[in-house]
């Protein structure tokens, strides 16, 4: 894949020019951009990915989930399990304390839903699961298919999350719904505040944990499982246990099981390339040219800033290239219209700062193209690993100075 003839790995700048050149203009004030040679961002060698085919021990008519559970996943044609849910699901069902590691796109969220419905079916205690999430974007997720799942079993569900009214969120928690799922900040203001109570938390879930210890919630998450009932049941799922986790985990699960899934890096079996360009207007030019060809087809371009990611998504409109934006200035109902807009095809083009990097289930994406270039290496596993998902293939372009 050569987009650009100069398309080359070059020798690293020096230190003076490094931090001139990727210096975040919209990052934390003191903060820094990682320095990540050009040549990371390649991989033009990279063959199909192999993909060996999952065979699983079990159906989900084996397992024992409540009556009303095997009727409604019958309705929605879930027959075989995913390597995760095959896994996890019978061990959950027995009670244990679960480590799940997992890649996203796995079908983790059926695999911890699916045994906590089945215990509320036989007791329906009121506010007794709490399931933590790192952004808003993938606690909507989680709710839509707790909803999906329970249809006619009277469980309910609310999702506590920031940048979204706060006075409403009261509301729900004083009627006691079955499911209360969060981010960890504003589970901490609720908590703060008086009006959300853990004491009857029998189930209790980290979604994505890795993702919110470099998101800096370790601090949260710890006042959080200090307040919960020490007889409960903790799942948590993780793309990586790395010693943070370990030592977290060891402080409030019991005896663990773990369940590893995982397959490949991403960065392996997804075509990356980088392309030189002079200038942001340059660039601009570039993408421009690049989303009109065929094959760009489902395209999710990173940018830096609020300001840029909108900014981008508003003058790629106006050339006739229909785009959305996802940032932290959006509410809630603004990005969740964004990104229905993008999954549905109504457009193309979503334009995203890194709060869509990981937890966001998006199908089919052709292309990731870091417009600005991520603030660690991880941060572009992460983008990157929003196409080339389910064995598809994939491809990620990332701009860098011309030299």
């Amino acid at each position: 894949m050569s987009y650009n003839s100069s398309t080359r790995a070059r020798r690293a700048p020096n230190s003076t020019n490094r931090a001139r050149s990727f210096r975040s203009g919209g990052a934390k004030k003191g903060a820094r951009k990682q320095y990540i040679h050009p040549s990371k961002f390649i991989n033009r060698t990279t063959q199909e990915q192999e993909i060996v085919e999952y065979v699983p021990t079990h159906r989900f008519a084996d397992f024992a989930l409540a009556d009303q559970l095997h009727k409604n996943l019958t309705s929605i044609g879930f027959d075989t399990p995913s390597a995760i849910q095959d896994q996890a699901i019978p061990l959950l069902l027995e009670g244990k304390d679960v480590i799940g590691l997992a890649n996203t796109g796995t079908g983790k969220t059926a695999a911890f839903l699916l045994p906590i419905m089945t215990s509320l079916a036989k007791k329906p205690e009121r506010s007794s699961v709490l399931i933590m999430a790192p952004t808003r974007e993938l606690a909507q997720q989680i709710d839509a298919e707790c909803k999906r799942f329970s249809r006619d079993m009277r469980l309910f569900s609310t999702v506590v999350v920031g940048g979204t009214n706060i006075d409403r969120q009261i509301r729900d928690l004083k009627r006691q719904p079955h499911f209360i799922i969060g981010t960890p900040g504003r589970l901490n203001d609720l908590l703060d505040r008086g009006v959300l109570r853990l004491d009857k938390i029998s189930h209790f879930v980290l979604d994505e944990a890795d993702r919110m210890l470099d998101m800096g919630f370790i601090a949260d998450i710890r006042k959080i499982a200090q307040q919960l009932p020490n007889n409960r049941q903790t799942f948590c799922f993780s793309a990586t246990i790395t010693p943070p986790i370990q030592a977290l985990v060891h402080d409030f699960m019991r005896d663990p099981e773990i369940v590893s899934v995982r397959t490949g890096e991403t960065s392996d079996h997804v075509l990356q390339d980088i392309i030189e360009a002079s200038d942001k207007q340059h660039k601009q030019d570039i993408l421009q040219g690049l989303l009109a060809k065929e094959q760009f087809d489902k395209v999710l371009v990173f940018g830096e800033t609020k300001f840029g990611v909108q900014r981008l998504a508003d003058s790629l409109t106006k050339q006739g290239i229909p785009s959305e934006a996802i940032h932290g200035n959006k509410s809630q109902s603004q990005r969740q219209r964004a990104l229905n807009a993008f999954k549905t095809n109504k457009v193309k083009v979503l334009i995203a700062t890194d709060v869509a990097a990981r937890g966001l289930d998006i199908p089919n994406v052709s292309h990731v193209i870091n417009f600005d270039q991520p603030a660690t290496y991880s941060d572009y596993v992460h983008r990157i690993g929003r196409t080339g998902r389910g064995g598809a293939k994939g491809a990620a372009l990332t701009f860098v100075d011309k030299a």
